[in-house]
């Protein structure tokens, strides 16, 4: 937190008159709290005389309520402040590393749209010593000590590189250092936005760098304020109220009582929205309920209307949107992100859902909504009485990627008590299932739930008072509990309700009260911490988390000023246990899942490991959960160690599939009913608030991965002559022997650059299996080609035979036959084919005909025709059913060249004709010239030309 900042919140806060103490490290989200670090201590209150700290740890000047700590020794150091009065202030626990990370790297961004690319500008700095602007995070260009610092460690072998986490891609810099910084050039992506800043173990005066999660992707823009639109609101004195997208948790919009404010960067910078005058009237601007934030804009939930707010427009939607024009109760938006899922039946799934007392709409991209279920519809579903009243309490969508929950209102006689049910609903299958769940609650009890990121339905329902757990796919099931008042947390925060509940990735659960007492607890676990004071009573205050998982405070001030706050989690949960003497029943945790999603296609399996290690004597285990499709066997395999009083027990993990698509009846049900996605969780069988990180949640879907795709070895676009031309194909050449010969375009942005091939040449088409990392393997099963504009002038080298059969083996001829009334391209493919190589399967034929099947080692090629050249526009599709779920198909072209054409017989008696023609004239012209030189000279008398010369 910079000093300004603290500043202004401290100056904001004197007023109240309440004690509490706080403490700052320079380095962001507390990354760094060692030896070497500087803890800054701050008092608020009036009645500070001195601070008290260990002997071990020096106080630049006690006497004063906001200094410096350096402890010397790493450990748990008791810090607390002495103030005068009887009252005593809390003393905390901080825990204070012997580490050997210094640095950090920091990072900021230029955006080039115009070629979708992003240059990340990198240096080195020391938190310690930095300039203020890099504490600050707002610097261009490094400090003076960062340039000396990069440049030294750069010296040394230092060269950092961006690891993208989901995709596991590097990128390096573009050059050597220059000026301190360092340069690396990555794409634009929204499906690989987490990143990290990694480089080489190399120490600076035994000092190292820690690496540095960030997210990273397509610039997102904030709507920008506009002179003369005016504040939109919640009622006056309401709690506040945020959203932000699941996926950019940095991207978030807060409603307070005076203005909204809307962040791209967790509210480093941030804009107030407004909306224009005349549209809403005084009352509706300040009675926003709710709000959702998603691709389209901002919606706001006001007096039961949705209205959406975005670069261009303030919209009410209605009837319009195919959405009720009032009487709407609720909004909300998914809270955990998957940016890879498995759809079977639909094209894209929801990313809103609204709902009113009776219906549940579903809201797509580009303002598409859809209702998708009535109450009525849920009474037949559900099997209860016509006469009980069923009304809709709350809507929320689950940890599942394409699961929506409904808690539902059940009552005969509505007057003091109902029973809350709960449905789930897969907006994939669109299938309704009831769960076992039910609670009684009075009249007038409002739940909120929170499905927590787990792989089975794991649930977090809260009132004013307390917090309900289901866990287990409510199975254990129970009131969250405290050291006293039995799971009131009003009664420990001086009478406070509960505002806002959140939890991480890594299962840490905060809940916040409205006047910001706050309790810590895990997921599975089932009592609670109250932690540490942080914030004043009367600061409006909720809580959010950053990319990096880091959770930290958002204040706003009565002025209209937003102020984002690191909030130290770990090392306020570590003091408060510190104090319980709570501690963690295993010592380590490890495993190699290393991805938040794996996609399996035919014939692969995913083999994982986990390990967990622990004191002897206590029994721990590690925990596999499945939930979704049984669609994979798994399979586990467990090796226990023991040595010097510590166990080690490591899970190997195998899912795997063992089905056979090949002649079955119906091959695309068969496809459909072994697709679907799963989502697993593996954790050890004990946990506790001590424990560091402790489970992993990923999905495995089994389908076909759609960045696949296939190419044939040796076609470019690049070395041709770019341009699209027409040719003729003879209608003898044509597979249905048409009347006239066919011209066709070639396209060259579908089929790419011809090969030439010389006529006497074979060719054996070389099929390679790719994805978005490039090259993945020669495909080594049977595929197929034909010509795509229907040519047959062509055959293959191998006949039936030769290559094996036992039967009659299928052809291009036959499938037709068989298939008339479909189009060429699907007569033939996975879903029908047969093989040759049994007496059992196909009849008895002619195996002298040519085997139309290829793959890459039968060496069976193709052969061109002798009498006439052409181009040839080929289609590949892969023939095996077990090699993928995917229609994998692509697309060669091949000119063959090298054959003297045979002339037209027209065209040689012509050319006959004329040489004859020639000829006899020729012949009767010198008759004719000869015969005249002969009378000449018979006629002439000879001794003329000798008078003449005498005379001479």
């Amino acid at each position: 937190m910079s000093a300004s900042g603290v500043a202004v919140l401290l100056s904001w806060l004197s007023c109240c008159g309440s004690a509490l103490w706080r403490y700052y490290s320079n380095s962001p989200n507390y990354d760094i709290f060692s030896t070497r670090s500087i803890i800054k201590l701050e008092y608020e209150g009036t009645s500070f005389f001195e601070w008290s700290a260990p002997a071990t740890c020096s106080i630049k000047n006690k006497r004063l309520p906001k200094t410096e700590l350096r402890c010397s020794s790493p450990g748990m150091h008791a810090i607390k402040p002495i103030v005068s009065g009887p009252d005593l202030e809390e003393e905390r626990y901080l825990s204070v590393d012997n580490s050997h990370i210094c640095f950090l790297w920091y990072y900021k961004t230029i955006s080039f749209v115009h070629n979708l690319t992003q240059i990340v500008v990198l240096w080195i700095y020391d938190p310690e010593n930095a300039d203020p602007s890099e504490l600050l995070w707002n610097a261009n260009e490094p400090s003076l000590n960062s340039i000396i610092l990069s440049k030294q460690l750069a010296a040394l072998g230092q060269m950092p590189f961006i690891y993208t986490i989901l995709k596991r891609k590097v990128y390096f810099p573009q050059e050597r250092i220059k000026d301190g910084k360092w340069y690396v050039s990555i794409p634009m992506t929204t499906r690989d936005v987490l990143k990290e800043v990694r480089g080489n173990q190399v120490a600076f005066q035994d000092c190292f760098i820690a690496n540095s999660l960030f997210l990273l992707t397509f610039p997102l823009l904030t709507i920008p304020e506009i002179p003369g639109f005016l504040p939109i609101s919640s009622p006056r004195g309401s709690q506040l109220i945020a959203n932000w997208a699941a996926c950019v948790p940095s991207f978030v919009v807060v409603v307070a009582d005076m203005e909204t404010f809307q962040t791209n960067d967790s509210f480093h910078t941030w804009t107030r929205i407004r909306v224009p005058p005349n549209i809403l009237t005084e009352d509706e601007r300040h009675n926003v309920s709710d709000v959702t934030l998603s691709r389209d804009g901002i919606f706001f939930l006001i007096n039961g209307i949705l209205y959406l707010k975005n670069y261009k427009t303030f919209t009410r939607l209605g009837s319009n949107a195919n959405l009720p024009d009032g009487g709407i109760i609720g909004i909300t938006s998914r809270k955990w992100c998957w940016i890879n899922y498995l759809l079977k039946d639909k094209e894209r799934r929801s990313n809103m859902a609204i709902w009113t007392e009776n219906e549940v709409y579903l809201g797509y991209a580009r303002l598409k909504f859809v209702k998708i279920v009535t109450t009525e519809k849920l009474k037949g579903l559900l099997h209860m009485s016509p006469t009980a009243t069923l009304t809709i309490h709350n809507v929320e969508y689950t940890g599942h990627p394409l699961e929506l929950a409904l808690l539902l209102n059940y009552c005969i006689i509505c007057n003091t008590s109902k029973t809350i049910y709960l449905v789930i609903h897969n907006e994939d299958t669109v299938q309704w299932v009831f769960q076992d769940f039910a609670l009684n609650v009075s009249i007038d009890t409002f739940l909120i739930p929170y499905f927590l990121y787990s792989a089975m339905p794991e649930l977090l329902l809260w009132d004013k008072h307390r917090i309900y757990y289901y866990y287990h796919n409510f199975t254990d099931t129970g009131v969250l509990q405290t050291t006293t008042e039995f799971g009131n947390l009003s009664r420990l925060s001086q009478n406070s309700i509960i505002h806002n509940v959140l939890m991480d990735y890594y299962g840490n659960i905060v809940v916040k009260m409205e006047n910001n007492v706050m309790f810590y607890f895990k997921i599975k676990i089932k009592d609670a911490i109250k932690l540490h004071l942080w914030t004043n009573s009367t600061v409006k205050s909720l809580i959010s988390f950053k990319p990096s998982g880091n959770m930290y405070l958002i204040y706003v001030f009565e002025n209209g000023e937003i102020y984002p706050e690191e909030y130290p989690l770990q090392l306020e949960a570590q003091s408060i246990t510190f104090k319980t003497k709570e501690k963690c029943p295993y010592m380590a945790f490890h495993n190699d899942i290393f991805h938040f999603s794996y996609l399996l296609d035919k014939g692969q399996n995913l083999s994982l490991w986990a390990q967990i290690v622990y004191p002897e004597n206590i029994g721990l285990y590690i925990v596999v959960e499945s939930y979704g499709p049984k669609i994979l066997e798994i399979k586990d395999q467990i090796q226990y160690e023991i040595a010097l009083g510590h166990c080690s027990k490591t899970t190997t993990i195998t899912f795997s599939q063992n089905i056979n698509y090949e002649a079955v009846d119906d091959y695309f049900k068969l496809q459909y009913e072994n697709t679907g996605l799963l989502l697993v969780h593996v954790r050890p069988s004990e946990l506790a608030k001590t424990c560091p990180i402790s489970q992993k949640v990923f999905q495995i879907s089994v389908g076909c991965d759609a960045s696949k795709f296939i190419a044939v070895k040796g076609f470019t676009k690049k070395e041709c002559l770019q341009h699209d031309f027409f040719y003729i194909i003879e209608q003898s050449y044509l597979r249905d022997r048409p009347s006239k010969p066919l011209r066709v375009k070639y396209n060259w942005d579908k089929y790419g650059c011809p090969l030439k091939v010389d006529f006497r040449e074979k060719f054996h088409p070389l099929v390679q299996l790719y994805n978005d990392n490039g090259y993945v393997e020669d495909v080594e099963v049977n595929f197929i080609v034909w010509e795509i504009h229907g040519r047959d002038d062509y055959s293959f080298n191998n006949t039936m035979k030769k290559s094996g059969c036992l039967n009659e083996a299928q052809t291009w001829n036959s499938m037709i036959e068989l298939n008339k009334h479909l189009p060429l391209e699907e007569v033939w493919g996975p879903e029908n084919y047969k093989h040759c190589f049994s007496y059992a399967i196909g009849k008895p034929g002619d195996l002298t005909q040519p085997y139309e099947i290829i793959n890459k080692s039968n060496y069976n090629h193709l052969v061109w025709p002798l009498d006439h050249s052409g181009m040839y526009v080929f289609r590949v599709k892969i023939l095996d059913p077990n090699y993928s779920f995917c229609n994998l198909t692509t697309i060669f072209a091949i000119e063959t060249f090298g054959v003297i054409p045979s002339p037209n017989a027209y065209m040689v008696a012509a050319f006959l004709f004329l040489l004859m023609l020639l000829f006899f004239s020729t012949l009767i012209l010198s008759y004719f010239h000869y015969m005249r030189i002969y009378k000449k000279h018979i006629y002439e008398p000879l001794h003329k030309s000798k008078r003449k010369k005498k005379k001479n």
